[in-house]
């Protein structure tokens, strides 16, 4: 096998502004802080609504759809995290992608990855299909493209790097500066990484989305979603409309994510060495056709992506031989990972993005994205990585026969 680069993140993380290290800020952000009985854990605030201390006195809190403690310090920590202005926690990832898009106006042109997550693309068709918005879905990666885009004046750009499920990488810094020069905003999803391995707003980009449901809990227990904004004033208008919406997420799935979130550099940092180690296995057998994986030299997003990320994640994708027959016999063969949707967990999953993720995106967009029958999509957990390893080679031995070999 491989030698594997060092691409840790212990090591390469720098001090945030307030001299602590993100990975303290993770673990400990709010920990001894409760001043009332000094619990070490920072306690869960359930309660829908606040008293005021008199008439026409309002408290910090009134209303936990408007703000609620736990939350908050959720809120405060993603911020922390990913050097921003502050936070604004939702109740999904799609919510958090709803509430940036309630920013935009009627004719207002959204310029988004031809090749994004399933759900997006789902979401900008159908609002764009009702005018709210125009929505020009562009590869981000295509020079000449992106600047017939860039001509016709858009109020914003998504960026998805790594994209979802073809582990593309786009240079957020290099987009941000030409979107801003045609006065377009920056919005970047940093789901796959999380701000342990990658931070967008530091490389330009005027907002930040994750899906919490994934790497930040981690467990596969909550379903949840963020906005954080670089700027203050963007951060009370989307705090505005978050209100308006009712998009904000519950205390309890706040407190759960939180929890989550103590342990996401040690995950992180034992997730993306295996992902390395089934990379190079993947892409050394002859059942599989082609492996996505940025951390691989061969990818053709790797120099960017050791450029300006920490490490090249637990995410990776590969096309198997035999078709649609290769990917039915390998998902039913494999016993540690399971077939499930979503990402990011402590457990490892299969997924086939045609049938399962995109299914939604219909034939024709998931063609000009390379999006095809035999594209399966891992997501690499924390089992031994020799399990994941024996795993993988006895289900791509079922695939063998279709290929006239006995054996691989």
């Amino acid at each position: 096998m491989a030698e594997q680069p060092d691409h840790g993140t212990q090591q390469r993380m720098p001090s945030m502004d307030n001299g602590k290290s993100p990975q303290t800020i993770a673990a400990a952000n709010g920990i001894g802080s409760d001043a009332q009985y000094g619990a070490v854990t920072p306690p869960i605030h359930l309660s829908t609504t606040y008293r005021f201390p008199g008439f026409e006195k309002p408290g910090p809190y009134d209303y936990s759809r408007t703000a609620n403690p736990t939350r908050d310090l959720l809120a405060d920590t993603l911020a922390q995290l990913e050097g921003g202005a502050g936070a604004v926690v939702t109740a999904t990832g799609m919510a958090a992608v709803s509430l940036l898009l309630a920013m935009l106006d009627p004719g207002d042109l959204i310029v988004a990855p031809h090749d994004c997550y399933g759900g997006t693309h789902r979401l900008l068709s159908m609002r764009a299909a009702k005018g709210h918005f125009d929505v020009a879905f562009v590869d981000l990666n295509e020079a000449a493209g992106f600047a017939e885009a860039l001509r016709r004046g858009p109020a914003l750009i998504l960026i998805e790097t790594p994209s979802n499920p073809l582990m593309r990488i786009t240079d957020i810094a290099k987009l941000a500066e030409q979107g801003k020069a045609a006065g377009a905003r920056i919005a970047v999803d940093n789901t796959f990484l999380s701000p342990a391995l990658q931070q967008p707003l530091a490389l330009g980009a005027d907002f930040v989305i994750h899906s919490t449901t994934k790497y930040l809990n981690g467990h596969s227990d909550v379903v949840g979603g963020a906005v954080i904004a670089a700027h203050t004033q963007d951060l009370n208008h989307l705090k505005e409309w978050a209100n308006a919406m009712g998009l904000t997420g519950s205390p309890f799935d706040a407190y759960l994510t939180l929890r989550g979130l103590r342990t996401l550099f040690p995950r992180l940092e034992y997730q993306q060495r295996t992902a390395f180690a089934v990379a190079d296995f993947l892409d050394r057998h002859p059942c599989v056709e082609t492996v996505h994986y940025p951390g691989l030299p061969s990818h053709p997003g790797h120099a960017i992506a050791e450029r300006q990320q920490r490490g090249f994640g637990a995410m990776l994708s590969f096309n198997i031989k035999g078709g649609a027959d290769g990917a039915r016999r390998f998902v039913e063969a494999v016993k540690v990972f399971t077939l499930a949707e979503s990402l990011g967990g402590i457990e490892s999953l299969v997924a086939h993005p045609v049938t399962m993720t995109h299914a939604s995106m219909g034939i024709e967009a998931r063609r000009a994205a390379g999006i095809d029958d035999s594209l399966l999509r891992l997501s690499i957990g924390l089992e031994g990585e020799r399990d994941l390893l024996m795993d993988l080679d006895q289900a791509l031995r079922t695939v063998a026969p279709l290929l006239g070999r006995s054996s691989v």
